[in-house]
């Protein structure tokens, strides 16, 4: 026989709301936030179809961040 589910209270209710946004944690990747792991590893391509044209650097830009990147190791 199936387990019959009880609807939770008013008073629960708010109890189980105020403690999910409490606990609501960021997306990490690797220990690293989400939207730094995408900017960090995604290729243009994929940046513009899934909508993310603020993170599309210009050619130049790239180079210039990828020196800087060489001369910090």
């Amino acid at each position: 026989m199936a387990k019959v589910k009880k609807k939770l209270t008013t008073a629960q209710m708010r109890v189980r709301k105020k403690t999910k946004e409490e606990n609501h944690r960021p997306p990490m990747i690797e220990g690293i936030d989400a939207e730094e792991d995408i900017q960090q590893h995604a290729d243009p391509i994929w940046l513009h179809q899934h909508g993310f044209w603020e993170y599309i650097r210009d050619e130049g830009e790239k180079h210039e961040a990828d020196t800087e990147d060489r001369d910090k190791r």
